[in-house]
């Protein structure tokens, strides 16, 4: 599976951005798609999943601000990002799983600045 992400920039805070990430090859009916980041200095960290079935999971700093969907046809997987903060600046690793969790992929990397 090769993930393909795209959508990073720099924006000021408040502002919004969408990352967006196709997964190619062969790819599993029940997986786990999503995004985790990684700040400076810091261990790379959940910001959203969704699987099979439309089960999603956020974590708490982003709840009420980002949103994550998917397109099962296209095999994308999509993260808006609203309400932006200087702490969201962050290397965004998009991610995909079997859900059996045999199988893991991590796309190259997209990289978000928010300045204040």
């Amino acid at each position: 599976v090769q993930l393909q992400a795209s959508g990073g920039g720099l924006v000021q805070a408040g502002g919004s951005l969408r990352l967006s990430c196709t997964a190619s090859g062969r790819i599993s009916s029940f997986n786990v798609m999503g995004w985790y980041r990684q700040a400076p200095g810091k261990q790379r960290e959940l910001v959203a999943t969704t699987a099979t079935g439309t089960i999603t999971n956020y974590a708490e700093s982003v709840k009420g601000r980002f949103t994550i969907s998917r397109e099962y046809d296209k095999n994308t997987v999509y993260l808006q990002m609203d309400s932006l903060k200087p702490e969201d600046t962050a290397v965004y690793y998009c991610y995909f799983r079997t859900l059996n969790r045999r199988d893991e992929y991590w796309g190259q990397g997209t990289l978000v600045t928010v300045s204040s």
